[in-house]
């Protein structure tokens, strides 16, 4: 992708037998598991709790270009990335990875909202920080 984009996390997941469709590779929407997983551990290490009742992430939109297959048995590593920052958002871009080689990249633009009216807040100020660090 060449947008701008600051790495936040890294996380490793085994591709597992059953996320296998009947084509012999895992399905498209476990690509989507592995970015959301991928997801909540940097939220995690943000020590962002989500929770009802609250202030909190939700995805508004997500894409994937799937440029090989993956198969079983391997390791998926799952590159997140911040690009642009804006009041109550953040636009997010992983990579998809496999033996060190790109299976896939995608996208989801991040948005802090308040749980009980459903309307966007500005981002939490330990978010923003650790978003804009250098």
């Amino acid at each position: 992708m060449d947008h701008r984009k600051k790495l936040l996390h890294i996380a490793r997941m085994p591709i597992r037998w059953g996320d296998m469709d009947a084509y012999g590779h895992v399905n498209n929407t476990v690509y989507f598991r592995y970015m959301e997983q991928a997801r909540v551990e940097w939220l995690e290490q943000e020590q962002v709790v989500v929770r009802p009742g609250g202030d909190g992430p939700v995805i508004i939109n997500t894409a994937c270009t799937f440029l090989r297959p993956m198969t079983y048995p391997g390791t998926v590593e799952v590159r997140t990335y911040v690009g642009a920052v804006g009041r109550s958002s953040c636009q997010t871009y992983v990579d998809l990875l496999v033996d060190g080689e790109l299976y896939a990249e995608g996208s989801a633009k991040v948005v802090w909202m308040d749980t009980r009216t459903g309307k966007s807040v500005p981002l939490p100020d330990h978010v923003r920080a650790a978003l804009e660090a250098e």
